[in-house]
């Protein structure tokens, strides 16, 4: 027994060397000299400071980077995941101030969507109204070669039908009785004063009397007291100026007889759609009055003139009219399906690309080589609408890349880091007039993820706003002051009723900067009794009411977005509107139909 104890004891002994012996020689190996100390030391003193961890101590967000916090975590605002800030701004050396910088997960939650831009054929359908017209080359107007008086009419009413050569009315003259009488004397005279003779007969024929009666009085050697008045051509008789009885004088209007058997169909195109329209385009009509049939033609002539008065220019097609359905003043709705007449390789971008702010289009472009989704502020020139894309005309070339959805979202994030912006174009910081207090110690509510998803009482709130803006649009239809400036009251009180509470954080901000300039524009229509100076205001007012609506939403409905370019002296103004037909709210009836729609937002 004292033998095993003993041998125990001695294995203890030999455990505990070894593990001493192997201490020491970890330390040995793994101990670093007085040199390497010094280096390390160096390492970790960097611009006069230490950095005792590798941990960030500053955390923010890529969409909302005035918040700063001290650990990782969600962003109160929009509720993504905060990223280092030694990692936002070690990536962004070198780059654009301008630049908006997102981490991958703000993209996914703003939902952006990019495209490259590339060239394409523009096409459109270009929807037309129009009015069936005679055919100008088959009209004749009759009129009297010679004074005298109606003795018979063999025409009784307008739209008669009438063949060429048909009798329309005799008539009596007594100055064509005496240039017969002049005729029948200068016969005797025709050897020995050929030309009295000739003079004579000649005037006979100006006044239309043809060879046959011409002949037939000289071999009669009495004068015609009557004579009859011919159709000179097969067809219609729109306008019957005499009646039996009535005196008339020489170059008189006495009918109008028109071929319907061809007829036009003249068309208003607006200045917008003429690049797209050229000679030999296909158009596909109908017309209301004869439901289920359709018509197809070809464009022969297009109006070298813009009229003053409609700002159109007509585009004419000519159909065959055998059947006689096709009548004069008749409405017809045309489309032109078309590929650009100015050229048919195009940069082209989507509508939901663009932002429009008075008269500039901006796009975001997105910044290459970027390790997170960054994009750029960029004023673009567009060409004429193609369907659901616009025509580049200057700004973009071919390869790039711009955000085609969330674009919003990018430009409200640039504007709350004071960079340019389609509000704020010159960049600085966006004022809110007022103190909001510390946003990081609000609370992520769904209104703060995203501006666009306030609460449904909100969007209630300002759809009434919406439905009492649309009376107030139409009474500036009619051109009627009045009725403008009261329906502006109106506006103002919803406006008033509007809970700002309801909305928090970036949404809050947005809405406290966009009502100050709603409120200022309603009250100014509202001062003023005068219509142009209301439309002034209402174009202001435009400009912000549909960054409002577009923002924060409506309930329900679809909201068309249109524009005249001539409006606001020339400088081009929008408006909203329940429908697509163009009603111009800053021309009325000079100009009902100028202008088109921009964009349409459904909800």
């Amino acid at each position: 027994m004292k033998n095993t104890i003993q041998s125990i004891k001695e294995n203890y002994r030999s455990m505990l060397v070894v593990l001493v012996t192997g201490l020491f020689l970890g330390w040995l190996f793994f101990h670093p000299s007085k040199e390497e100390k010094a280096q390390i030391n160096q390492a970790e003193v960097v611009d006069g400071h230490d950095h005792p961890s590798e941990t960030p101590s500053v955390w923010t967000c890529s969409m909302h980077p005035q918040i700063r916090q001290d650990k990782p975590g969600k962003c109160p605002i929009c509720a993504m995941d905060l990223i280092p800030v030694t990692s936002l701004e070690s990536s962004s050396s070198g780059a654009d101030p301008n630049e908006i910088m997102m981490s991958e997960s703000a993209a996914k939650l703003a939902e952006i969507q990019t495209m490259i831009v590339g060239p394409g054929a523009p096409q459109r359908v270009v929807s037309l109204q129009g009015k069936v017209q005679a055919d100008e080359r088959n009209m004749a107007e009759i009129t009297a070669r010679f004074g005298g008086r109606i003795e018979k009419l063999f025409v009784n009413f307008t739209g008669q039908q009438v063949n060429k050569g048909e009798k329309l009315a005799t008539i009596y003259s007594p100055d064509l009785v005496s240039a017969q009488q002049e005729l029948i004397e200068a016969m005797v005279l025709r050897e020995t004063r050929p030309s009295l003779y000739k003079a004579a007969r000649t005037k006979l024929k100006l006044w239309d009397l043809s060879d046959e009666q011409i002949e037939s009085i000289e071999q009669g050697g009495e004068p015609m007291l009557y004579f009859d008045i011919h159709s000179p051509i097969t067809g219609t008789i729109m306008e019957r100026h005499v009646a039996q009885g009535d005196y008339v004088q020489e170059g008189s209007s006495l009918f109008q007889v028109t071929d319907l058997s061809g007829v036009w169909v003249v068309f208003d195109a607006y200045e917008s759609d003429l690049p797209w329209i050229s000679k030999g385009d296909l158009i596909e009509l109908t017309f209301q009055s004869l439901p289920g049939k359709s018509y197809e033609g070809r464009v022969t002539y297009i109006d070298p003139y813009i009229d003053p008065g409609t700002r159109v220019a007509g585009v004419r097609i000519e159909l065959p009219n055998g059947s006689g359905l096709l009548k004069p003043e008749m409405f017809a709705r045309g489309k032109l399906h078309s590929r650009m007449a100015a050229g048919a390789n195009q940069l082209l971008i989507p509508k939901s690309s663009i932002l429009w702010t008075g008269k500039r289009a901006v796009v975001y472009v997105k910044v290459p080589g970027r390790s997170s989704p960054t994009f750029l502020y960029r004023e673009i020139t567009l060409g004429p609408e193609a369907g659901d894309f616009y025509v580049v005309a200057e700004g973009l070339t071919s390869g790039e890349e711009i955000a085609v959805n969330g674009v919003f979202k990018i430009d409200a994030s640039a504007q709350l880091e004071g960079k340019t912006s389609m509000m704020n174009p010159q960049g600085g910081r966006v004022s809110t007039g007022h103190d909001h207090g510390s946003m990081a110690m609000e609370p992520a509510g769904d209104a703060q993820k995203d501006p666009t998803r306030v609460n449904d009482e909100f969007k209630a709130q300002l759809q009434r706003v919406y439905d009492a803006y649309i009376p107030m649009k139409d009474a500036f239809v009619l051109s009627d002051a009045g009725e403008v400036g009261r329906l502006a009251k109106k506006l103002g009180e919803n406006l008033d009723r509007v809970d700002m509470g309801l909305l928090k954080g970036e949404a809050h901000m947005k809405w406290m900067k966009q009502v100050e300039s709603l409120k200022g524009s309603v009250d100014r229509i509202a001062g003023t009794g005068e219509i142009e100076s209301q439309r002034r205001e209402f174009a202001a007012f435009n400009s912000t009411f549909y960054n409002t609506v577009k923002v924060f939403g409506l309930s329900r409905g679809t909201v068309y977005y249109q524009y005249c370019p001539m409006a606001n002296g020339d400088t081009g103004a929008f408006w909203l509107s329940t429908f697509k037909e163009i009603k111009n709210p800053y021309f009325g009836d000079a100009m009902l139909g100028c202008g088109e729609t921009r964009e349409t937002l459904e909800f």
